[in-house]
């Protein structure tokens, strides 16, 4: 009976918690430098508050739940003004259990949490090279500008599998110049038609989209949108036509990324590449360690298959997960052996 007992302890200790359980230690309060605006209520009323300086916007859900924590840990440590930061969380169920989670991890943090209907692209998304990819919730970006309130003009968007290492404010203060709406990192260098099917290429009536455009591709996990230009341009609408068409015939195979290719491409802002080192996930490669990109390094991003929670539970981390690590605040699971 001990032996099974050892065994069972052992057992529970090396499994990774269920996300629903997760349980995490208070965050510390940061506290805006000299200078700033006054610190932002943290009621749900006050998102129109002129005190609000940056307005982030991300994903929240209970399988990307110990990512955002850290992200989110990470914005308010670099931040110069972390009292006047807002955060928008776009949620698709569990509400009431991420709110308390949010509001006991950072129980200063102004935060409105809003839901996303996922009926509203379900029937829109094709399968990909993926099963992540094809959670509506991966869709909600789309639908932003319609989903914050409308006294908000810019927002930036952040994935949940990275961290900030500088001031969220000089990103967010990215210049964007009319008619552009949008403004990420490009890679020119990337093979932009490996993002379209060669059905797509093949018919001139569609690949005539990019025609006159140095389209190149950027990646949507990390984003400063200007939601005014957005609803003005009808955005939301363009990006559910390509889905559409996509349901008809397959022209890419990448998720919710080639939409947004279609519609933006060569048509943003470029924002400097240390805002956005992007693959430490290793792509589409499980177990695949990536280093930093040469140069400075603001944005850390585990894009791909690998996240650098699942590879520290699993004993098996990249070197650069123990950066990540850092801003972890996940309570250490105790089993029953380490009593």
């Amino acid at each position: 009976m001990l032996l099974l007992l050892l065994l069972l302890s052992s057992s529970a200790a090396a499994a990774p918690p269920h996300p629903g359980d997760l349980r995490f230690r208070e965050a510390s309060q940061f506290y805006n430098s000299p200078g700033c605006p006054t610190p932002v209520s943290s009621s749900p009323d006050s998102s129109c508050s002129p005190s609000a300086l940056v307005h982030v916007a991300m994903t929240l859900d209970v399988a990307y739940l110990r990512g955002s924590i850290a992200a989110i840990n990470s914005v308010l440590q670099h931040s110069s003004c972390p009292q006047s930061v807002y955060f928008h969380f776009l949620a698709a169920k569990s509400i009431p259990y991420l709110n308390s989670t949010i509001s006991s991890t950072f129980p200063f943090l102004a935060f409105l949490i809003h839901p996303f209907d996922p009926s509203l692209v379900s029937n829109l998304i094709s399968t990909s090279i993926r099963a992540a990819l094809d959670r509506p919730l991966n869709y909600a970006r789309s639908y932003l500008a319609h989903l914050l309130p409308s006294c908000i003009s810019r927002a930036v968007y952040l994935d949940s599998d990275l961290i900030l290492v500088d001031d969220i404010a000089a990103l967010s203060a990215t210049h964007i110049p009319s008619p552009a709406a949008l403004a990420a990192p490009e890679y020119c260098n990337a093979n932009f038609t490996s993002y379209f099917t060669p059905t797509f290429w093949a018919n001139p009536s569609l690949s005539i989209v990019f025609e006159g455009r140095n389209a190149c591709y950027f990646n949507t996990g990390v984003m400063v949108m200007d939601l005014e230009r957005w609803r003005e341009g009808g955005y939301t609408e363009k990006i559910q036509e390509w889905m559409e068409l996509q349901k008809r015939m397959r022209i890419y195979e990448l998720g919710s990324l080639p939409p947004f290719l279609l519609v933006f491409a060569g048509r943003i802002a470029a924002v400097d590449h240390r805002w956005n080192q992007h693959g430490l996930g290793g792509d589409n490669f499980r177990g695949l360690c990536r280093d930093l990109h040469p140069g400075p390094a603001s944005l850390l991003h585990w894009s791909g298959k690998g996240k650098p929670w699942a590879r520290l539970d699993a004993g098996r981390p990249c070197p650069l997960d123990a950066l990540w690590a850092t801003y972890d605040l996940l309570e250490p699971v105790v089993s029953i052996g380490d009593s």
